[in-house]
């Protein structure tokens, strides 16, 4: 895990995704879940399951000591990667002005592996004014011959930048202005010409950013509500079905959070429908979802 975090922070090869299987593809009814992951205030990475019950329910799942307190300001999806003896997890974080890429290894009993312990490699600075960080991780399946790696992030001016992942680290691809009324953003859609974000405006509305990857970056912006949307200061969304999403909102004034199931992206006629109030206190600084490897990460609520 050190030696991935080396090459991409110092500019060698990608990770390699290993094909690993997971519940993305499973056929049957199973109730749709959110994978919610957060860092608490003194630096634990904890993980978080919600489920689509009639009330929702919430699962308390492992808390590792990763960061130092108060380290993390800002987190992208984390992969979980299972292999033999253990998990290996990873992604970008934003530490003060820098973006860096971290991981760690877990051993079978869950706990953290001594011999591949947490640590963060420097992508570059500059981040202080970002407000928000994703990305999108597409590879077709099964095959995964198509695929593309794409980084965002959202400054507070309301510009709005775009990554591609290559071999050499992040290479600039775009940026658009004119996201300064947003709160959060949730990654909803993946696919192999476009990405598409879910997002929440201080105003009360709420909207689809469709990004095209063709150059210059022109996103699309679509309203899927006008009102009632502002409360919500973290969204985060998780493939429901074919073609729907799940929707976890956090008001982090009154610490606790609405689940909501999101039909496919249609404009102001996308069916949304409240599945209630999440049980328990949700009053943890930074959230992020954790996700499988790129090939069982279904996203295609758009």
């Amino acid at each position: 895990m050190k030696r991935r975090i080396a090459a991409l922070a110092g500019g060698a090869a990608l990770i390699a995704a290993t094909v690993v299987p997971t519940n993305a593809h499973a056929a049957g009814s199973a109730v749709c879940q959110v994978w919610l992951g957060s860092v608490t205030a003194t630096g634990m990475q904890r993980s978080l399951t919600v489920t689509a019950n009639l009330p929702p329910t919430i699962e308390q799942g492992q808390s590792l000591a990763v960061y130092q307190p108060g380290q993390v300001r800002l987190s992208a999806r984390q992969t979980s990667e299972p292999g033999p003896g253990g998990t290996d997890r990873y992604g970008y974080v934003v530490v003060g002005d820098g973006l860096y890429y971290g991981g760690y290894r877990t051993d079978m009993a869950g706990g953290l592996d001594p011999s591949n312990p947490p640590g963060l490699g420097r992508i570059g600075g500059g981040w202080t004014n970002f407000t928000a960080i994703e990305l999108a991780d597409y590879a077709s399946y099964p095959d995964g011959k198509i695929n593309h790696t794409v980084f965002y992030g959202l400054r507070n001016d309301g510009v709005l930048f775009r990554w591609n992942q290559v071999r050499g680290g992040l290479r600039a691809s775009g940026s658009y202005p004119g996201f300064a009324s947003v709160k959060s953003m949730t990654l909803i859609a993946k696919t192999p010409t476009y990405d598409t974000f879910l997002a929440n405006t201080r105003g009360g509305a709420l909207y689809t950013i469709r990004i095209p990857l063709t150059s210059p970056m022109k996103p699309i912006v679509t309203p899927v509500r006008t009102r009632t949307w502002q409360g919500f200061e973290t969204l985060s969304a998780m493939s429901c079905g074919k073609n729907g999403t799940l929707l976890l909102a956090i008001d982090k004034d009154t610490k606790t959070a609405n689940l909501y199931a999101v039909g496919h992206a249609n404009g102001t006629a996308t069916v949304i429908l409240s599945r209630g109030v999440v049980p328990g206190t949700l009053d943890d600084p930074v959230y992020f979802r954790w996700v499988p490897i790129s090939l069982f990460d279904v996203a295609n609520g758009d």
